[in-house]
């Protein structure tokens, strides 16, 4: 192997900076068998180059057996194997293995037996498990992370035909505790994912803070589209750039020594351009859920410490209510700049390099990515809102992850109809877009299917990001044509019915993504992607039914809800989920933060299981369940039931509960736009589900409308409300 490594070690130096983490965790002599993730063609030298022992590889079959590269596989000692040989080859090459390992050599297999191809994690196959049997062999997992996209992954569906963003590119090796031989692959995936968590911090290193990340950007591409709206506002970047800028100095002197800046706006260009403006001045833009009551804004505000609120003049009037504090509006600061102070500014934005525009222009903008980047009021749609404190390594690792997944290009479009006091507008259509370089267009009324159909057709818009009950209204109003330039379509915040996901796909031609989050989470944590077909190879990105993979960088677990005790492959049980995404805590409450974190882990309430393709299946909230005569009984899955049996696409049926003296609780269902229930009821009956599920007729309640938040979520609180009311 030393001659091969003498010819390679250099070249591979060339392209790749490693950073190794626990080598000390790789016995130093002895047998040993190596487990890792496997993310380009690279892979081998890159682990060989971290570690100070000697390691010989398994190798696909296929590629051992190329003319050139035989020779060097030979001499680095490799050892051929697929999961195309027969029965007794593959025995063969295994009791090879195990030899070698007696000989106490150290052995490195990639776990998932090939490459990704996009960018996720695959299966862990069940090889290493027959190559250890019976041997007291320690199992160290090997994590790489920032191998995707380099020069010899398969990212964008090509290997070298594409140019490096780097060099050297930097990437991580992290090796772990050793497991018992006795660890299956189950086991094994999950300590590598767990690596890649750790490791993940490392991607952030030498990163610049969201808005310097964004004026970066915009430096690079000053004539790309960046922000465009309903109303006809657009700017590309270079011109969202000096009008952020400009504004930020505006606001900064209109709010004088607030830290804590409040954001009364509607979705649109100035609400971005407000929210990047006061981060280039070092304040902490603090977005204000306008949908909310002038009560419950005043207490968000009052624990922010926010003394001054940014809105505009004909927002207010239209809102019919004016927030508590200095009111700070666009109206009168746009008209305090003038022509000379945007000729002044913009040579040294555009002219000088980055690092000194942050330092002589934006020095309040820079800092530790730890610092705060927002606070966000949770919807409240279970209870009091919390106020959550995202730091911008929060907000950065969540686009670096999503980036990663989805591949977006200059060309994409995102349309933006959530509001920017919900997580996921804020990360995915607000700062998303600015840090990696495509453009974004808002709409104020996620529920304006003509206009939101619109606006996709005239952007060309890529990327839309939605609740399921928006896709259904789109399916109900939008003209199939409108959106033809979709390449994502992904749904959040509830259940997504796997017959809504059929229906669009019909309509629209594209399936929708299933994703899974929430605000401590900054906000994503699992999505599907799409699949991908490759030549040969076919690897699953979605799978129905269920909210995707953890995201690169995350790791979720499944614990006993009351013991915490870790359960296997398959189990339902409390979803944990932990990674540089999780916040830092909720707002002076450090009581609320420690129940809701374990061990790192933030602790979701939600009941789910990991199947062994590593895919995520959420059962049910911990808050949405009745125990009703000692038994559980999940109001999720009597939904499914329901609208199942009544055939209907719209949500239709919703489930709550309230106390019962003999039971404990008792189930109600509200419904609208629906006809028999008798029928229903006794189409549930002869189903077969538990007695328990099945609501009594005397508990299902008409209603004109379902109380929605302004994220698109249901307002649970006031449907208990309603329920509690009509019972």
């Amino acid at each position: 192997m030393g001659f091969a490594a003498l010819l390679l070690y250099p070249l591979a130096y060339v392209f790749y900076r490693i950073t190794a983490v626990g080598r000390e965790n790789v016995p130093p002599d002895g047998p040993v068998l190596l487990v890792s993730n496997h993310v380009s063609f690279i892979d081998p030298f890159l682990i060989a180059m971290a570690n100070r022992r000697v390691v010989r590889f398994l190798v696909f079959r296929a590629y051992y057996e190329i003319p050139i590269a035989h020779w060097f596989f030979r001499a680095m000692g490799c050892i051929p194997i697929s999961d195309h040989d027969g029965p007794k080859a593959l025995i063969e090459s295994f009791r090879a293995v195990r030899e070698i390992l007696k000989k106490g050599e150290a052995v490195c297999i990639f776990g998932e037996g090939e490459i990704s191809r996009h960018g996720q994690m695959l299966r862990f196959k069940k090889g290493f498990e027959r190559i250890v049997e019976g041997l007291d062999v320690p199992v160290v997992p090997v994590h790489l992370d920032q191998v995707w996209g380099s020069l010899f992954s398969f990212e964008g569906g090509r290997v070298l035909l594409k140019r490096p963003r780097r060099l050297p590119y930097p990437v991580t090796v992290s090796f772990g505790k050793p497991l018992k031989s006795s660890a299956d692959a189950f086991d094994v995936r999950q300590a590598v994912q767990e690596l890649g968590s750790e490791a993940f911090h490392h991607r952030l290193a030498g990163r610049a803070p969201l808005p310097l990340a964004f004026m970066r950007e915009a430096k690079r591409h000053p004539w790309r589209l960046a922000l465009s709206d309903s109303t006809g506002a657009r700017a590309r970047y270079g011109a969202a750039l000096l009008k952020a800028a400009l504004l930020g100095r505006a606001l900064s002197k209109a709010c004088g020594e607030a830290s804590n800046v409040g954001v009364l706006l509607p979705p649109s260009v100035a609400a971005a351009l407000a929210n990047v403006g006061l981060s280039l001045e070092g304040r902490v833009p603090v977005d204000l859920n306008y949908t909310a009551s002038k009560d419950v804004v005043a207490r968000c505000a009052a624990k922010a410490k926010i003394t001054h609120v940014v809105t505009s003049r004909r927002f207010i009037e239209k809102l019919g209510w004016s927030p508590e504090g200095t009111l700070v509006c666009l109206e009168d600061v746009g008209a305090s700049i003038s022509t000379l102070a945007a000729l002044k500014l913009a040579p040294a934005l555009f002219l000088l390099p980055s690092a000194w525009t942050e330092r002589l222009l934006f020095p309040r903008a820079m800092g530790p990515l730890d610092r705060l980047a927002t606070v966000m009021f949770t919807s409240g749609s279970t209870g009091k809102p919390k106020g959550v404190m995202l730091s911008h390594a929060n907000i950065l690792s969540n686009i670096e992850a999503l980036a990663q997944l989805y591949s977006f290009g200059p060309d994409d479009r995102i349309l933006g109809v959530l509001p920017f006091f919900h997580a996921f507008g804020f990360t995915v259509t607000l700062w998303l877009p600015l840090v990696a370089g495509f453009g974004a267009v808002y709409h104020f009324n996620p529920l304006d299917a003509r206009r939101v159909g619109e606006l996709v057709e005239a952007f060309q818009a890529t990327f839309l990001l939605g609740t399921p009950t928006f896709l259904n209204v789109y399916l109900r109003k939008v003209e199939s044509a409108k959106f033809k330039s979709l390449r994502y379509a992904v749904a959040g915040a509830e259940k997504l019915r796997e017959e809504v996901a059929k229906a669009f796909l019909e309509k629209f031609g594209l399936a929708p993504l299933e994703g899974y989050g929430c605000t401590e989470l900054s906000p994503v944590a699992a999505a599907n992607i799409p699949d991908i077909d490759w030549q040969s190879a076919h690897q699953k990105g979605t799978k129905a039914g269920s909210i995707g993979q953890p995201l690169p960088g995350v790791v979720m677990k499944i614990v006993h809800p009351e013991t915490r005790a870790p359960l296997a492959q398959g189990e339902a049980g409390l979803l944990l989920v932990k990674g540089p995404n999780v916040m830092r805590g909720y707002l002076d409450d450090p009581e609320r933060t420690a129940e809701a974190m374990a061990d790192g882990f933030y602790v979701t309430g939600d009941i789910a299981a990991i199947d062994a393709d590593g895919f995520v299946t959420i059962t049910y909230r911990l808050s949405r369940f009745s125990k009703i005569g000692g038994e559980m009984v999940p109001h999720v899955k009597i939904e499914e039931l329901l609208h199942e049996a009544g055939g209907t696409l719209d949500q239709t049926f919703i489930v709550t509960a309230v106390s019962d003296a003999s039971r404990g609780e008792r189930l109600i269902v509200l419904y609208r736009d629906y006809g028999d229930i008798a029928a229903l009821v006794k189409k549930l009956q002869a189903s077969g589900v538990p007695k328990l599920w099945v609501p009594d007729i005397k508990s299902f309640f008409s209603v004109a409308e379902f109380p929605l938040l302004g994220s698109g979520k249901l307002d649970m609180q006031k449907l208990k409300a309603v329920a509690a009311s009509l019972a």
